[in-house]
């Protein structure tokens, strides 16, 4: 009886023993250690839209109005700001005392950098940016230039093996056509790129009236004194212009008056002429 109990004992410990193997294995499942894995997986699952958001394709353009005592001076700034900045100027209109106007490339990624920087040279008037986004664009370039180069390829292969003469000129005009169509859709991808790398940058820069130079009574007077030479000057012009007609016109008057004088007078000798004599009565008779 004795010996039977110490048997039943004996399982009754492997079974617990056994247990508490079993038991000690799920805490570890569930155990914190577990979490990595399960935040991994998360970060898997962020990671596609992290990697589109850096794989869009955008095209920024903007428009920089800015007042300044120099334009020519504060734009020429630009261009060292620019240039600093590894972009480049496409075209410059200098108007001295006026305005300067430029339009510059510049790296997508230091677009606001050099904004920043040209906003420090003067009052910033107004300021546009926009961004077209051309992914699927590029994308859809990116696949046409696959597949063609993919097309001559294999024409070249074809080509190579040809033995008739008919197959042979097939095989090269459809290789040209395909080569033709491969450097079109590559120099539209390159252009598209180069939009995208490089933004594009207009800056119209003029001059602002400082406050010391606003209108006064003096300013006022000058003025009107400009105006009235100008005028004066204008009427001048105006009259040399027109007395060598009028002076022409008067003679041309005249020799016509004189012609009509000169016929009248001719018409009255004329008349008198051709009268017949009177007699004369003699009252003696």
């Amino acid at each position: 009886m004795r010996h039977m109990l110490l048997v039943l004992l004996g399982l009754v410990a492997l079974l617990v023993a056994a247990c508490g193997e079993g038991g000690g294995g799920s805490p570890e499942l569930d155990s914190p250690a577990s979490a990595p894995s399960l935040s991994d997986g998360g970060a898997r699952e962020s990671a596609p839209p992290d990697t589109a958001a850096e794989n869009r394709k955008e095209i920024v353009t903007g428009y920089l109005e800015l007042t300044a005592g120099d334009p020519v001076a504060v734009g020429r700034q630009v261009v060292t700001i620019v240039e600093n900045a590894d972009g480049r100027v496409d075209a410059v209109t200098e108007r001295p005392e006026m305005s300067s106007v430029l339009t510059v490339r510049v790296p997508a990624d230091r677009l606001d950098g050099v904004i920043g920087e040209v906003r420090s040279l003067g009052r910033v008037t107004s300021l546009t940016t926009s961004r077209d986004d051309v992914t699927m664009q590029y994308t859809d370039l990116e696949a046409r230039v696959g597949a063609l180069r993919t097309s001559v390829d294999r024409l070249r292969a074809l080509l190579g093996s040809a033995t008739d003469t008919a197959d042979l000129i097939e095989v090269e005009r459809a290789l040209a056509e395909r080569q033709g169509e491969l450097d079109s859709i590559e120099a539209q991808r390159r252009q598209l790129a180069d939009m995208i790398d490089l933004s594009t940058l207009t800056l119209d820069i003029s001059t602002e009236r400082r406050p010391s130079d606003r209108d006064s009574f003096w300013d006022g007077l000058v003025s009107g004194w400009n105006g009235l030479r100008a005028a004066l000057g204008a009427a001048v012009v105006a009259l040399g212009v027109a007395l060598p007609w009028g002076a022409f016109l008067v003679v041309c008057a005249g020799v016509v008056y004189l012609i009509v004088r000169l016929i009248a007078r001719s018409g009255r000798s004329a008349g008198t002429s051709g009268e017949p004599p009177t007699e004369r009565t003699d009252h003696n008779a």
